[in-house]
């Protein structure tokens, strides 16, 4: 069965015609040709298909297009206005939180997500924030550094000038 959708992503409307079964990860690489978002495991376990829905960060490996209707999604190419990077991509580059970049737009959007309900999270919360986005090149220990200098830095863009 097919269903008209429009949604609005990374800023711009868009309207399709979707299978009432297609993932919103199909979607959106498929039609839309945004490639940031990757598919690793179609189980929701790796999170590398991470999205972050109405603002908050969602699997879209499971998560039906049609269900989207409506809402409003961010991938990796909608974070930061092109040609810059966001503090939370900047701190991954720094603190060498990226090695093969596979998990790393997933595991940038959630970490938006958790930043935004815990602007200053300690270690422990910060591993347990991310647990559901897998590395598998890592020890998670750089991806905590780059968190925790993320964390830093928007907290610093936060306060009003001096």
């Amino acid at each position: 069965m097919k269903h008209n959708i429009t949604l609005k992503i990374n800023g711009q409307s868009v309207s399709a015609e979707v299978d009432s079964r297609m993932l919103l990860v199909h979607f959106i690489r498929e039609h839309l040709s945004m490639t940031g978002t990757h598919i690793g495991c179609d189980t929701s376990n790796c999170g590398a298909c991470t999205v972050l829905l109405n603002g908050k960060s969602v699997k879209s490996c499971t998560y039906l297009a049609v269900r989207a209707d409506g809402a409003e999604i961010t991938t990796i190419e909608g974070l930061s206005p092109e040609g810059t990077n966001h503090p939370i991509q900047q701190a991954f580059h720094d603190q060498h939180g990226l090695h093969c970049g596979f998990c790393t737009p997933g595991m940038i959007l959630r970490t938006v997500d958790l930043l935004k309900h815990n602007p200053n999270p300690t270690e422990s919360e910060i591993r347990w924030g991310i647990s559901g986005n897998l590395c598998r090149c890592t020890g998670y220990n750089n991806i905590v550094k780059a968190i925790q200098q993320a964390a830093k830095e928007m907290a610093k863009e936060k306060q009003p000038a001096v």
